[in-house]
């Protein structure tokens, strides 16, 4: 079953990459090629999910390519796969430009997260959170001919990546500590690199997951395409910071500091993100906070009630998949986001009406809904730590609630006359809400209806024991019938009068998170980049400069000594080889050239002289023979 493990990843991954390699040569084909993929990544992470299988390969020293399914995997996988499933089939109605790059991407991004959520090995989840983040700021930015769709894919990207350092924070302290980088060991370093590596986790959890401080660039994020809100607030990237906790929550309970930062950090943030739905005007703006806020209860059940966690993250995914999808759908048709505008489009778009009035009921925490009994279950794990920890994540379900009814009070309310006056303010709209934009609809409504019977018994016990990270707190029936009290309350009172519901223009404004930001540490990084650049100029520069003119005096100075010397001494030197040429050219001719020529006049001589006798009459030869033997005889007696 381990190659079932391999292709749940490696299927959308090379399907992604070949989508992109092709471009527009793939724009045909590219929505219904991503929805093939994604219904087969659904088979197989519900095959994986029953099997549970594992991969371990080599891949790093000191870390293996680690994968597995295990009770928590067996959960998160199959939802990210189904919802991911339903978001591609509503993109295929809704994305018509530059497909083949959308769909693409969307498939290497699931693929991203399925790595995420099966990584046992700190490289492994490294490659799928880098390749996550990545995506996220190409699918935010789609529309990259439109700069503030561009500066919101920046926007994310960047503020997401100052969180992620942590996990290299957290893969140097587990070298330094044990020299191994398995995820389940990371509780079991010692006490000074484990808080180094809890603090660098509870960093790239809360980052990802849009936690205070991070909150604010889920609002820029709505800038793009509606399938990418609805995926990446659902079951993905946002969803994989609360999860990264829960899996860690070993690490997190051994620390014990760093359970009470996640607990508290997630219950503010439900509770400040909370008051940020209730002021938004922007329907997409809603949803973006309510995300931040409900990814709070899934960051304070990583510390203090796992199984719930995990349940309110599987039930706020098809939730929240469900309500940007009919965002979506009627900023096609509308052509507008603001919730002035949108009153009345629940009853002008029925199906989209009923399947969103359902979604925010279940956001509301209204029983029998989904998030109803998975937040009381982390509330309950909240009871068990802290009665003010308790009474923030009420609070903040009491916002919730408002929130959510709110929003359904103005889309279910009767359209008033000049209603058509606020519509296109964002895009033409189609006037039409297509089957393929309705269809994913239906299966979201159902699984944000039933999903919460997972935090009910006897499922409650079957979970915790299957996530195997403890047994939750019980959950008392009076606080159930209290959440639900205050959720129905809630509700009928934003239901009742929407308009009179107000809140701070701090709140509007994402409690000023991104002017601070900017503040403490765009605007100080900016004037460290200007003070740089000054000493660039004034130092480094002029050091630069100085060089060159330094050469160039060096230069001339070895110019001049070239002419006066060098040159100098060449030309002395080759008007000294020519005289002294001339003198041994001289010496040749008048010497040796003569003393040759004289030996040569004195050869022909005797030459001439040796030719005399030579007659060629014979008996003069004889003659002469006779004449020379005499005077030999006559010599020889005189010798004696």
């Amino acid at each position: 079953m381990s190659a079932a493990l391999w292709c749940l990843v490696a299927l959308p991954a090379l399907a992604g990459g070949a989508l992109l390699l092709a471009g527009r040569r793939a724009e045909r084909a590219a929505p219904g090629t991503a929805l093939v993929v994604a219904a087969l990544v659904t088979v197989l992470a519900g095959l994986v999910a029953v099997t549970r299988p594992a991969v371990d390969a080599p891949f790093l020293a000191g870390a293996r390519w680690g994968l597995a399914v295990d009770g928590l995997a067996a959960l998160v996988v199959p939802t990210v796969a189904a919802v991911a499933l339903l978001v591609l089939a509503y993109a295929a109605t809704e994305i018509h430009r530059d497909r083949s790059r959308f769909h693409g991407l969307m498939l290497l991004f699931l693929a991203a997260v399925l790595l995420t959520a099966t990584a046992t090995t700190v490289p492994v989840l490294l490659v799928g959170w880098e390749v996550m983040g990545a995506m996220s700021y190409a699918l935010i930015a789609h529309h990259w001919r439109r700069a503030d769709a561009v500066t919101a894919g920046a926007t994310a990207f960047l503020t997401t990546r100052l969180g992620d350092l942590g996990l290299y924070l957290a893969a140097g302290a587990a070298l330094a500590g044990a020299g191994a980088l398995d995820l389940a060991g990371l509780g079991a370093l010692p006490a000074g690199w484990r808080d180094l590596a809890a603090a660098g986790v509870l960093a790239a959890g809360f980052g990802k997951a849009a936690q205070l401080p991070f909150s604010f660039w889920l609002s820029r994020a709505m800038l793009g395409p509606s399938p990418v809100s609805a995926l990446l607030h659902s079951a993905a990237m946002v969803a994989m910071g609360g999860y990264l906790l829960v899996r860690l929550h070993p690490l997190l309970a051994a620390t014990g500091w760093a359970v009470d930062v996640a607990a508290w950090g997630g219950a503010l943030t439900a509770l400040a993100l909370g008051a940020v739905a209730l002021a938004q005007a922007d329907l997409k703006q809603l949803l973006a906070a309510s995300t931040s806020a409900q990814l709070g209860y899934v960051v304070l059940g990583a510390a203090v009630a796992p199984a719930g966690a995990v349940v309110h993250l599987v039930a706020h995914a098809a939730t929240k998949a469900l309500l940007f999808l009919a965002a979506g759908a009627w900023l096609t048709a509308l052509g507008t986001r603001r919730l002035s505008a949108l009153r009345g489009a629940g009853r002008r778009y029925p199906l989209v009406g009923v399947t969103f009035a359902v979604g925010a009921l279940a956001l509301a925490g209204v029983p029998p809904l989904a998030l109803w009994a998975t937040k009381d279950e982390v509330l309950a794990g909240a009871r068990e730590r802290s009665p003010a920890l308790y009474l923030v994540g009420l609070a903040g379900a009491l916002l919730a609630a408002l929130y959510a009814g709110r929003a359904l009070g103005l889309i279910l309310r009767p359209a008033p006359p000049d209603a058509k006056s606020g519509y296109d303010t964002e895009r033409a709209g189609t006037r039409a809400v297509s089957v393929g934009q309705r269809l994913p609809l239906l299966p979201l409504a159902v699984g944000a209806t039933v999903l919460g019977a997972l935090a009910l018994p006897p499922l409650s016990g079957i979970v915790a024991q299957t996530v195997g990270l403890g047994l939750a707190p019980p959950t008392r029936a009076a606080e159930l019938a209290l959440s639900g009290l205050l959720a129905v309350a809630g509700v009928a009172l934003a239901v009742a009068a929407p308009a009179r519901l107000s809140a701070p223009g701090w709140a509007r404004r994402w409690l000023g998170l991104e002017t601070a930001a900017h503040l403490l540490v765009v605007r100080p990084t900016l004037a460290l980049a200007r003070t740089l650049a000054r000493f660039d100029d004034h130092v480094l520069d002029r050091a630069v400069h100085a060089v060159p003119r330094a050469v160039s005096v060096a230069a001339v100075g070895l110019a001049r000594f070239d002419d006066a010397v060098l040159d100098e001494g060449v030309t002395a030197t080759a008007g000294g080889t020519g005289r002294l040429a001339a003198v041994l050219a001289r010496v040749d001719e008048q010497g040796v050239d003569a003393g040759v020529r004289r030996i040569a006049a004195q050869a022909r001589r005797l030459g001439a002289l040796a030719r005399r006798p030579q007659t060629g009459l014979v008996h003069q030869y004889y003659v002469q023979v006779v004449v020379a033997l005499a005077a030999a005889v006559l010599i020889l007696l005189l010798a004696r």
